[in-house]
């Protein structure tokens, strides 16, 4: 007899399979990242199909199989309305999902980067693009990979607000002098906007007006320090 498991979780990903079913892959609450099974789940009446799309926080049980879990019921709690009738949030979220699946392993549960999780839909339902930046450091942070951004990461010296770089390898900000090839050049701007990331600073991220070429030097910022982790 199967023991069936409840528990929340957050659709992040599906891939098509024969016979109408899709393996979705869900963060849950409760196990973490899983993949599960919905058995034909693409047909029409299937009352699976309401509360198992992609972005949707639902209230999911399951059972385990020799082999792979089976979605056994599956209630919509929060469709992200805001998200879905907005393509730039849409893409936005897709970004937190997949960055969420090539990072975290699966089957570990970690109420922090639930919460995390949860918070990022949450305000990316009402707010701005800050939501997948503000998702990303906040997550390598919990996974143990925050980086120095108030001295040296390397000779622990005072940092020239006007001569910053910062080094993957190093593992944040980066003196002149320490500075190697590996390291970029980064505006005082953008480190300011890391910092309140990473401080969780909402009053002050809502309200703050940048240059578009400083989200451009954070995106690089970003995209380089993920693919050194990979």
């Amino acid at each position: 007899m199967f023991i069936h498991y409840r528990t929340k979780g957050i659709f992040i990903k599906r891939q098509e399979r024969e016979e109408a079913d899709i393996l979705f892959t869900v963060y849950t609450q409760n196990f973490g990242k899983i993949d599960i099974l919905g058995k034909s789940i693409r047909k029409i009446n299937s009352k699976l199909r309401a509360g198992s799309r992609e972005l949707c926080l639902s209230e999911i049980e399951f059972i385990q199989g020799k082999t792979h879990k089976t979605l056994t019921d599956s209630l919509l709690i929060d469709n992200f309305p805001e998200i879905r009738e907005d393509l730039d949030k849409t893409e936005i979220a897709f970004q937190i999902c997949n960055i969420l699946d090539q990072l975290v392993a699966e089957e570990q549960k970690d109420d922090q980067i639930w919460e995390l999780l949860l918070e990022s839909f949450e305000r990316l339902n009402t707010e701005h693009k800050l939501c997948y930046f503000f998702f990303l450091w906040n997550l390598l942070a919990i996974l143990g990979y925050q980086p120095e951004l108030y001295k040296c990461a390397l000779c622990e010296k005072k940092l020239d607000p006007n001569d910053l770089h910062f080094s993957s390898e190093q593992g944040g900000l980066v003196c002149s002098v320490c500075a190697g090839k590996d390291s970029i050049s980064v505006k005082a701007e953008v480190i300011k906007i890391l910092r309140l990331i990473l401080n969780k600073n909402w009053d002050i991220l809502t309200k703050l007006k940048t240059e578009e070429k400083n989200w451009q030097e954070l995106e690089k910022v970003s995209q380089k320090y993920v693919f050194e982790l990979k």
